[in-house]
C-alpha cells in the first residue's frame, strides 16, 4: 500500500521517472527549486515555475489549478543538484490569501503508471500563503522523498529568500505576473466533503499533448516564448478550443490539455483535445477561427475519441452549522466504480486517523494524570490524609474530562463515517458489494473486468459496528492464504479443527465465486487441488455448476498433473513476454487469468510439488496465474524453513474474525471478517449458473 507520510518522514524512491500529483481545494501555483548538497538555490535559473516551466529532469504546470501533475526524471538531474523542493503558493490575484482558509493540500509521488508511492497531506497551515510541500534528495547514490510542509506567511518572496536566492523578490513577482497574464486557467474540482476533506485521486488517464496558452483577452503584453518540454509536449501556439455550455473553455481562449489539467485529462463536460463538443440537438458546433500564424486544426468537428468522465454527484444543501450530507461516489475518478473505490479507502484512512487521534488523547490523559499524582504525592506527608485524597480526585477528574472530550470528538467523526457508510454500501457495484446486497439479484455477466474486488470487512475495537469494505486491486499481485488453523475467534467462540477447515473452504469458495462472477465470460479459469477429497462439500457449488476447468484433482498424481500444466504455462508466457513474441504462444494455450485453489496443504505434496507451488506463488501473478491456499501453518511447519518464503509471499486471511491486519500509517490492528455467503442463501449458485451459461456461449 501507499506510504502515508507525516511531517519530517522520508521514504525511498525506487523509480527515476515520477509524477508529483497535487490536489488542493483552490487553485494553487506549483513550482520547484533545485538546490546543492546544502539546499542552496544559486540563481533564478535553478527555479522552475509557470513562467519557465521546464528544466533538465523537471517540468511543472503553466497554470494555477487545483490539480497538478509535475513530471520528474531524477536520472536527468544535473550532478550539482542534490535537492529538489516542490513549492505551492496561492495566486496573488484574487482567491484565498492564506492556506488556513482552504482545505489541506494533498501531494503524492507516483510512478508513470499512476501507482502511488508516497502521499502527504499538508496540515497545520494557517496564515501561510506559500509552502515547501516535499523534498526529493540524494542520499548515498539513491533518491528519497521527505514530507516537509514548511509554510511562509511572507509568500514566495520569503520562501525563496529562505532558500538563499538573492533576487527572491523579483522572481516572486515574475511568477505571479506569469500566472496573472493568463498562461493557463485555474480549475477547481468539487471537494469530497463540504468540510474540506481532500479527495484522493488515483485515476491515471492518458495525458494529452501540452497546448500552450495564448494571452487572455484583455491582457496586455505578449506571452514570452517557452522552451520545448523534455517529456514530449508541444510548444505554445496551438489554436484555442471552442466553448462548451457545461464547463469547457470559452471561445477564443485556450484550454491546456496537458497532464496538469483538472483531472489530468479533458475537463468534465468539455471535448477531448483537438475536438469540438457536439450539442445536445446533434448539430456540430462551429470550430473557432485559427489564430494568425498558428497551425490549422483539420480534425472533424463531430468526431470524439473518448467520452469525458461524468461529473461527480453533488451533496444536497444543508442548514447552516449542520454537517454535509454524504453522497455515494463523490470522490475523484473517471468512473463510478473508481470513485466508490477511492471513497471507500478515504473512509478507511479517515477512520484510521480519527482512531489514532483518540488513542493518543487517552494516552496523554493517562500520562498527565500519573505525572500530577507523582508531583502531588512526592511529599510523604501528603500521601495519607485529606490532601492526598483531594489530589487524587483532582487528577482523576482532569483525566475523565480529557477522555470525555476526546471521545466526543471521536464519536462525532464516527457519526459522519457511519452516515457515509450507510449511503455508500447500497451503492457499491458487484465486485465491491456484500453477498446480501440486492445488486446480486439483478446479476448479469459483465463485459469488462473490475478494478478491485471485496475480500471482506475491516473494523476497529472502538467502533465494531462501523465496517469498512476491504477492497483489493485487480489483477491480484499476491496469492491468498486462507488460514484453517486458528484456534478461536475474537468473539469468544471456539471451533474444532473440522469446523475451521469447513469454514476456510467456504471462505475460499466464496472468494473464488466472486472472482469468477465479476470477470467477463472466459476471462477467469479456476483449478482446484483437493488431494484427499476433504473439501468436496464446500466445493459442491463450483462442481455442480460446471465452472471449474476440470474436476478437482485428487491424489499425488492429480496434484502433479495440475502443477505441471500451470508451471508450463508460466514458463511459456514468460518466455513469450521477455522475447517480445506474444503471438508465438501455442494455439491451445489458455491465456485467461488462472486461479488455483489448494486444499489441505501439504497433504499429497512431495518435495517437487512444493517447489512448483513456490514457483507459482513467486512468478505466477506477473503472468496471470494466482494461488489461493487453504492450509494450517502449524501442520505445514514440518517442512521447516523451506516454506517460509511461500508464507511471506501470500496475504493471510482467516475464516473467522481475527485482528492480524495492520495499516501502514499508524499500525492499527484491524479486525478482518471474511465475505461469506449468508446461511441459506442460494445467491452463489444462481450467479455461478449464469457464469457457466455465459462461458458455454463464449466457447
Amino acid at each position: 500500500m501507499t506510504a502515508e507520510l507525516v511531517r519530517g518522514q522520508n521514504h525511498p524512491l525506487s523509480q527515476a521517472r515520477l509524477e508529483i500529483r497535487i490536489a488542493a481545494g483552490t487553485p494553487v501555483v506549483a513550482g520547484a527549486t533545485l538546490g546543492d548538497e546544502h539546499g542552496t538555490v544559486h540563481g533564478a535559473e535553478w527555479v522552475v515555475h509557470p513562467g519557465a516551466p521546464t528544466l533538465p529532469g523537471l517540468e511543472v504546470s503553466r497554470q494555477a489549478a487545483a490539480d497538478h501533475r509535475l513530471a520528474v526524471d531524477l536520472g536527468a538531474m544535473p550532478e550539482a543538484v542534490h535537492r529538489v523542493h516542490v513549492l505551492l503558493a496561492l495566486p496573488s490575484a484574487g482567491g484565498p490569501v492564506r492556506f488556513g482558509a482552504v482545505a489541506a493540500p494533498f501531494v503524492a509521488v507516483t510512478g508513470l503508471d499512476g501507482t502511488e508511492l508516497a502521499g502527504y497531506t499538508i496540515t497545520g497551515l494557517d496564515a501561510e500563503s506559500a509552502v515547501v510541500a516535499l523534498e526529493l534528495y540524494r542520499r548515498q547514490g539513491a533518491w528519497k522523498v521527505r514530507a516537509v510542509g514548511q509554510g511562509y506567511a511572507g509568500g514566495l518572496t520569503e520562501l525563496l529568500t529562505d532558500q538563499g536566492l538573492p533576487q527572491a523578490h523579483q522572481l516572486a513577482n515574475t511568477i505571479h505576473e506569469a500566472v496573472a497574464q493568463g498562461l493557463a486557467r485555474a480549475v477547481t474540482p468539487p471537494a469530497r466533503t463540504a468540510d474540506g476533506d481532500r479527495a484522493r485521486q488515483t485515476a491515471t488517464p492518458a495525458p494529452g499533448p501540452e497546448q500552450g496558452a495564448s494571452a487572455a483577452q484583455g491582457a496586455s503584453g505578449a506571452v514570452p516564448p517557452q522552451p520545448l518540454s523534455p517529456y514530449g509536449t508541444q510548444p505554445p501556439g496551438t489554436p484555442p478550443q471552442p466553448t462548451t455550455p457545461n464547463g469547457g473553455p470559452a471561445s477564443g481562449t485556450s484550454q491546456p490539455a496537458s497532464p496538469y489539467g483538472a483531472q489530468g485529462a479533458p475537463a468534465a463536460g468539455g471535448p477531448p483535445p483537438g475536438h469540438t463538443q457536439v450539442p445536445a440537438d446533434g448539430s456540430a458546433a462551429q470550430p473557432p477561427a485559427p489564430t494568425a500564424g498558428g497551425p490549422i486544426d483539420y480534425s472533424h468537428p463531430r468526431r470524439q475519441n473518448a467520452a469525458p468522465p461524468p461529473p461527480p454527484p453533488v451533496a444536497p444543501p444543508v442548514q447552516p452549522g449542520q454537517p454535509a450530507r454524504p453522497v455515494a461516489g463523490d470522490a475523484t475518478g473517471w468512473s463510478m466504480d473508481e470513485r466508490l473505490y477511492n471513497q471507500v479507502w478515504g473512509m478507511f484512512e479517515d477512520l484510521a486517523r480519527s482512531t489514532a487521534a483518540y488513542r493518543s488523547a487517552v494516552d496523554f490523559a493517562e500520562s498527565r494524570m500519573e505525572k500530577e499524582l507523582d508531583a502531588a504525592l512526592a511529599d510523604p506527608r501528603n500521601r495519607i490524609g485529606g490532601q492526598g485524597d483531594a489530589a487524587r480526585e483532582v487528577a482523576r477528574a482532569k483525566y475523565a474530562q480529557l477522555v470525555e472530550q476526546a471521545r466526543a470528538a471521536y464519536d462525532r467523526d464516527l457519526g459522519q463515517l457511519t452516515a457515509e457508510s450507510e449511503v455508500v454500501e447500497p451503492a457499491l457495484p458487484l465486485s465491491y458489494a456484500r453477498w446480501d446486497n440486492p445488486v446480486w439479484h439483478g446479476y448479469r455477466v459483465p463485459f469488462e473486468a473490475p478494478m478491485a474486488v471485496r475480500m471482506g470487512d475491516l473494523h476497529l475495537p472502538e467502533c465494531p459496528e462501523l465496517r469498512i469494505p476491504m477492497l483489493i486491486r485487480l489483477p491480484l499481485e499476491r496469492g491468498l492464504w486462507i488460514d484453517s488453523g486458528a484456534a478461536g475467534s475474537l468473539d469468544g467462540s471456539f471451533l474444532d479443527s473440522h469446523e475451521l477447515r469447513g469454514l476456510a473452504m467456504d471462505t475460499a469458495v466464496a472468494l473464488a465465486a466472486r472472482l469468477l462472477a465479476v470477470h467477463p465470460a472466459g476471462d477467469y479459469t479456476l483449478h482446484v487441488i483437493d488431494p484427499a477429497g476433504s473439501g468436496a462439500q464446500a466445493l459442491a457449488p463450483l462442481v455442480w455448476t460446471g465452472v471449474l476447468a476440470a474436476p478437482p484433482a485428487v491424489g499425488a498424481a492429480g496434484v502433479a498433473d495440475v502443477l505441471a500444466r500451470l508451471t508450463e504455462r508460466v514458463d511459456l508466457v514468460q518466455m513469450a513476454v521477455r522475447g517480445g513474441a506474444a503471438d508465438s504462444l501455442p494455439p491451445g494455450l489458455d491465456t485467461s487469468e488462472q486461479l488455483l485453489i489448494v486444499n489441505d496443504f501439504p497433504h499429497g505434496f512431495d518435495d517437487r510439488a512444493v517447489t512448483q507451488l513456490r514457483y507459482l506463488a513467486d512468478e505466477g501473478p506477473s503472468v496471470g496465474v494466482h494461488l489461493m491456499m487453504v492450509a494450517d501453518r502449524e501442520e505445514a511447519s514440518a517442512y521447516g524453513p523451506l516454506l517460509d518464503p511461500l508464507w511471506r509471499s501470500l496475504m493471510r486471511l482467516t475464516p473467522v474474525p481475527d485482528d492480524h491486519l495492520a495499516d501502514p500509517w499508524v499500525g492499527h490492528a484491524w479486525t478482518y471478517e471474511p465475505a461469506l455467503v449468508p446461511p441459506g442463501s442460494q445467491v452463489v449458485q444462481q450467479v455461478l449458473n449464469q457464469v457457466a451459461e455465459a462461458r458455454t456461449k463464449y466457447t
